[in-house]
């Protein structure tokens, strides 16, 4: 365990959902040419992962619940982009329905896994 009794940030079930995330968006845009927006919704994507890896490597709880509020900005971030997406006609109402639900339990857990590191 790392991080003052945390589990490795590879370990959790947050970050496992995260990356699974990312590769749902790498595939639903695969074939969109419009690069600025695949570009954007991409990285927001991965990085919500890689805010959750990094704030697990720092020295202190405070500093990993800052990282995770960032990854929950993150989070919103692809979930605005979905709603934009359905709307351009980049994917089906029923792909948006389904990020944006993923992208809704992950903020929860995140904003959870926050407060908890908070109270310590």
């Amino acid at each position: 365990m790392a991080n003052g009794g945390l589990l490795d940030f590879e370990q959790m079930e947050v970050w496992q959902d995260t990356q699974d995330l990312a590769v749902d968006v790498y595939g639903d845009f695969r074939a969109c040419r419009d690069f600025t927006f695949v570009d954007q919704i991409k990285r927001a994507a991965v990085s919500i992962s890689n805010n959750i890896a990094e704030g697990a490597e720092r020295s202190t709880k405070p500093d990993f619940a800052r990282f995770l509020d960032i990854a929950k900005g993150s989070t919103g971030e692809v979930r605005s982009m979905y709603h934009l997406a359905e709307r351009l006609k980049f994917v089906e109402e029923s792909t948006a329905n389904q990020r944006r639900g993923q992208c809704k339990s992950i903020s929860r857990q995140l904003g959870g896994f926050a407060k908890h590191l908070r109270k310590k």
